[in-house]
Protein backbone atom coordinates (compact mmCIF):
# COMPACT_ATOMS: atom_id res chain seq x y z
CA UNK A 1 0.00 0.00 0.00
CA UNK A 2 1.27 3.29 -1.11
CA UNK A 3 2.15 5.70 1.90
CA UNK A 4 2.37 9.39 0.60
CA UNK A 5 2.98 10.45 3.68
CA UNK A 6 5.99 8.57 4.35
CA UNK A 7 7.69 8.43 0.78
CA UNK A 8 7.21 12.37 0.86
CA UNK A 9 9.22 12.38 4.03
CA UNK A 10 11.66 10.06 2.08
CA UNK A 11 12.03 11.90 -0.39
CA UNK A 12 12.43 15.23 1.23
CA UNK A 13 15.72 13.59 3.18
CA UNK A 14 16.97 12.15 -0.76
CA UNK A 15 16.85 16.12 -1.72
CA UNK A 16 18.73 16.42 1.09
CA UNK A 17 21.41 14.27 1.08
CA UNK A 18 21.79 14.86 -2.83
CA UNK A 19 22.62 18.23 -2.69
CA UNK A 20 25.12 17.29 0.48
CA UNK A 21 26.97 15.51 -1.54
CA UNK A 22 26.83 17.57 -4.84
CA UNK A 23 26.73 21.00 -4.24
CA UNK A 24 26.42 21.54 -0.33
CA UNK A 25 24.31 24.77 -0.63
CA UNK A 26 23.57 25.16 -3.87
CA UNK A 27 19.89 26.16 -5.01
CA UNK A 28 17.53 24.16 -7.08
CA UNK A 29 15.95 25.34 -10.15
CA UNK A 30 12.47 23.96 -11.36
CA UNK A 31 10.86 24.69 -14.49
CA UNK A 32 8.01 26.04 -13.47
CA UNK A 33 4.81 24.59 -16.06
CA UNK A 34 1.74 25.31 -13.75
CA UNK A 35 0.96 20.83 -13.73
CA UNK A 36 1.19 18.70 -10.84
CA UNK A 37 4.82 17.81 -11.32
CA UNK A 38 6.55 20.89 -11.04
CA UNK A 39 4.49 21.69 -8.71
CA UNK A 40 4.97 18.82 -6.26
CA UNK A 41 8.79 18.74 -7.13
CA UNK A 42 9.35 22.65 -6.38
CA UNK A 43 7.27 22.32 -3.14
CA UNK A 44 9.61 19.22 -2.15
CA UNK A 45 12.15 21.16 -2.86
CA UNK A 46 11.23 23.81 -0.92
CA UNK A 47 10.74 21.46 2.06
CA UNK A 48 14.15 20.11 1.45
CA UNK A 49 16.04 23.55 1.38
CA UNK A 50 13.56 26.26 2.09
CA UNK A 51 12.02 28.75 -0.29
CA UNK A 52 15.30 30.70 -0.30
CA UNK A 53 17.14 28.36 -1.93
CA UNK A 54 14.65 26.90 -4.73
CA UNK A 55 14.14 29.11 -8.06
CA UNK A 56 11.35 28.71 -10.43
CA UNK A 57 11.45 29.56 -13.84
CA UNK A 58 8.69 30.12 -16.26
CA UNK A 59 9.07 29.30 -19.87
CA UNK A 60 6.52 30.39 -22.18
CA UNK A 61 6.42 30.39 -25.79
CA UNK A 62 4.90 33.24 -26.55
CA UNK A 63 1.17 33.61 -24.97
CA UNK A 64 0.92 30.34 -22.47
CA UNK A 65 -2.92 30.63 -21.83
CA UNK A 66 -2.05 28.69 -18.37
CA UNK A 67 0.53 30.55 -17.01
CA UNK A 68 -1.48 31.99 -14.41
CA UNK A 69 -1.35 28.34 -13.42
CA UNK A 70 2.88 28.81 -12.94
CA UNK A 71 2.04 32.03 -11.16
CA UNK A 72 -0.09 30.67 -8.39
CA UNK A 73 2.30 28.54 -7.49
CA UNK A 74 5.00 30.83 -7.39
CA UNK A 75 3.28 32.47 -5.16
CA UNK A 76 2.31 29.48 -3.24
CA UNK A 77 5.35 28.44 -2.04
CA UNK A 78 7.23 32.05 -2.06
CA UNK A 79 10.19 31.35 -4.30
CA UNK A 80 12.19 33.38 -6.38
CA UNK A 81 11.33 33.62 -9.95
CA UNK A 82 12.01 34.30 -13.19
CA UNK A 83 10.27 34.23 -16.67
CA UNK A 84 11.81 33.98 -19.70
CA UNK A 85 10.18 34.20 -23.08
CA UNK A 86 11.92 31.21 -25.32
CA UNK A 87 9.49 32.64 -28.35
CA UNK A 88 12.50 34.73 -30.16
CA UNK A 89 14.92 31.92 -29.73
CA UNK A 90 13.21 29.17 -31.06
CA UNK A 91 11.65 31.24 -34.00
CA UNK A 92 15.45 32.25 -34.45
CA UNK A 93 16.45 28.44 -34.72
CA UNK A 94 13.40 27.93 -37.11
CA UNK A 95 14.26 30.47 -39.54
CA UNK A 96 18.21 29.80 -39.58
CA UNK A 97 17.93 26.09 -40.13
CA UNK A 98 18.00 25.98 -44.44
CA UNK A 99 15.54 23.44 -44.76
CA UNK A 100 12.13 23.31 -42.98
CA UNK A 101 11.87 21.30 -39.92
CA UNK A 102 9.59 18.43 -39.81
CA UNK A 103 6.95 18.64 -37.25
CA UNK A 104 8.34 16.34 -35.02
CA UNK A 105 11.86 18.77 -34.51
CA UNK A 106 9.04 21.92 -34.28
CA UNK A 107 7.70 19.91 -31.33
CA UNK A 108 10.88 19.08 -29.89
CA UNK A 109 12.78 22.18 -30.15
CA UNK A 110 10.89 24.29 -27.34
CA UNK A 111 11.66 21.75 -24.52
CA UNK A 112 15.47 21.64 -25.37
CA UNK A 113 15.54 25.42 -25.61
CA UNK A 114 13.75 25.11 -22.05
CA UNK A 115 16.50 23.17 -20.59
CA UNK A 116 19.31 24.85 -21.79
CA UNK A 117 17.74 28.00 -20.31
CA UNK A 118 17.57 26.14 -16.92
CA UNK A 119 21.17 25.48 -17.28
CA UNK A 120 22.02 28.84 -18.12
CA UNK A 121 20.34 30.01 -14.90
CA UNK A 122 21.75 27.29 -12.84
CA UNK A 123 25.34 28.49 -13.52
CA UNK A 124 24.50 31.78 -12.48
CA UNK A 125 22.79 31.18 -9.96
CA UNK A 126 24.54 28.46 -8.08
CA UNK A 127 22.25 25.35 -8.68
CA UNK A 128 21.44 21.95 -9.75
CA UNK A 129 18.93 21.54 -12.14
CA UNK A 130 15.59 19.47 -10.87
CA UNK A 131 14.06 17.17 -13.45
CA UNK A 132 10.10 17.25 -13.06
CA UNK A 133 9.34 13.97 -15.29
CA UNK A 134 6.98 11.07 -13.09
CA UNK A 135 7.44 7.19 -13.53
CA UNK A 136 3.92 6.97 -15.91
CA UNK A 137 5.51 9.12 -18.46
CA UNK A 138 9.03 7.69 -18.11
CA UNK A 139 8.12 4.84 -19.27
CA UNK A 140 6.39 5.24 -22.33
CA UNK A 141 9.03 7.59 -23.02
CA UNK A 142 6.58 10.78 -23.18
CA UNK A 143 9.88 13.24 -22.83
CA UNK A 144 12.08 15.00 -24.79
CA UNK A 145 15.83 13.75 -24.98
CA UNK A 146 17.23 16.23 -23.70
CA UNK A 147 14.84 18.70 -23.14
CA UNK A 148 12.34 17.79 -20.34
CA UNK A 149 14.36 14.76 -19.39
CA UNK A 150 17.13 15.63 -18.45
CA UNK A 151 18.52 17.31 -15.21
CA UNK A 152 20.76 16.60 -12.58
CA UNK A 153 18.01 14.97 -9.90
CA UNK A 154 14.92 13.30 -9.92
CA UNK A 155 12.48 13.70 -7.56
CA UNK A 156 9.26 11.86 -9.27
CA UNK A 157 11.22 9.75 -11.76
CA UNK A 158 10.23 6.42 -9.60
CA UNK A 159 6.55 7.55 -8.58
CA UNK A 160 3.28 7.14 -10.86
CA UNK A 161 1.07 10.14 -11.57
CA UNK A 162 -1.37 8.75 -8.63
CA UNK A 163 1.13 8.80 -6.45
CA UNK A 164 2.51 12.12 -7.51
CA UNK A 165 -0.57 13.31 -6.85
CA UNK A 166 -1.09 11.97 -3.69
CA UNK A 167 2.52 13.78 -2.55
CA UNK A 168 0.93 16.96 -3.60
CA UNK A 169 -1.94 17.15 -1.64
CA UNK A 170 0.10 16.15 1.45
CA UNK A 171 2.25 18.87 0.67
CA UNK A 172 -0.87 21.19 0.70
CA UNK A 173 -0.55 22.58 -3.11
CA UNK A 174 -3.68 24.13 -3.96
CA UNK A 175 -6.24 21.17 -6.08
CA UNK A 176 -6.50 23.17 -9.25
CA UNK A 177 -2.42 22.60 -9.46
CA UNK A 178 -2.71 18.97 -8.21
CA UNK A 179 -5.66 18.01 -10.34
CA UNK A 180 -5.13 20.62 -13.25
CA UNK A 181 -5.48 18.12 -16.24
CA UNK A 182 -2.55 17.57 -17.61
CA UNK A 183 -1.28 19.14 -21.47
CA UNK A 184 1.78 18.51 -23.07
CA UNK A 185 2.90 22.06 -23.45
CA UNK A 186 4.17 21.13 -27.37
CA UNK A 187 0.97 20.82 -29.69
CA UNK A 188 -1.77 21.60 -27.10
CA UNK A 189 -3.18 18.61 -26.58
CA UNK A 190 -3.82 16.70 -22.70
CA UNK A 191 -1.24 14.13 -22.72
CA UNK A 192 -3.98 11.59 -22.33
CA UNK A 193 -5.40 12.27 -25.52
CA UNK A 194 -2.20 11.94 -27.19
CA UNK A 195 -1.13 8.68 -25.21
CA UNK A 196 -4.14 7.02 -26.29
CA UNK A 197 -4.41 5.84 -22.55
CA UNK A 198 -5.23 7.62 -19.41
CA UNK A 199 -2.78 7.46 -16.65
CA UNK A 200 -4.98 5.44 -14.34
CA UNK A 201 -4.76 2.19 -16.74
CA UNK A 202 -0.83 2.78 -17.08
CA UNK A 203 -0.40 3.46 -13.48
CA UNK A 204 -2.19 0.47 -12.74
CA UNK A 205 -0.43 -1.57 -15.40
CA UNK A 206 2.86 -0.30 -13.90
CA UNK A 207 2.20 -1.49 -10.39
CA UNK A 208 -0.04 -4.31 -10.84
CA UNK A 209 0.51 -5.72 -14.59
CA UNK A 210 -2.89 -5.61 -14.60
CA UNK A 211 -4.95 -4.05 -18.20
CA UNK A 212 -8.60 -4.88 -19.47
CA UNK A 213 -7.60 -3.40 -22.92
CA UNK A 214 -5.67 -5.62 -24.97
CA UNK A 215 -5.30 -3.28 -27.74
CA UNK A 216 -3.92 -0.44 -24.90
CA UNK A 217 -1.45 -2.96 -23.20
CA UNK A 218 0.11 -3.36 -27.20
CA UNK A 219 0.90 -0.31 -27.52
CA UNK A 220 1.87 0.37 -23.54
CA UNK A 221 4.26 -2.26 -24.57
CA UNK A 222 5.48 -0.92 -27.60
CA UNK A 223 5.86 2.93 -26.24
CA UNK A 224 8.11 1.64 -23.62
CA UNK A 225 10.29 -0.84 -25.79
CA UNK A 226 11.06 1.75 -28.36
CA UNK A 227 11.98 4.40 -25.92
CA UNK A 228 13.79 2.58 -23.43
CA UNK A 229 16.86 4.38 -24.72
CA UNK A 230 15.71 7.59 -23.18
CA UNK A 231 16.46 6.08 -19.33
CA UNK A 232 19.89 5.15 -20.73
CA UNK A 233 22.85 6.61 -20.72
CA UNK A 234 24.83 7.23 -24.38
CA UNK A 235 26.32 4.35 -25.71
CA UNK A 236 29.74 4.72 -25.85
CA UNK A 237 32.46 2.48 -27.78
CA UNK A 238 35.07 0.70 -25.47
CA UNK A 239 38.06 -0.48 -27.14
CA UNK A 240 39.17 -2.43 -24.44
CA UNK A 241 42.56 -1.24 -24.29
Amino acid sequence: MFNAHNVKENCVQWIRDFFKENGDGCNAIVGISGGKDSSVVAALCVEALGKDRVIGVLMPNGHQHDIDMAELLVKHLGIRSFTVNIKEAVDGIIKNIPFDLSEQSRTNLPPRIRMSTLYAVAQSNNGRVANTCNLSEDYVGYSTRYGDSAGDFSPCANLTVREVKAIGRILGLPDALVDKVPIDGLCGKTDEGNLGFTYDEIDRYIREGIIDDAKKKERIDRLHKTNLFKLQLMPSFDPKI
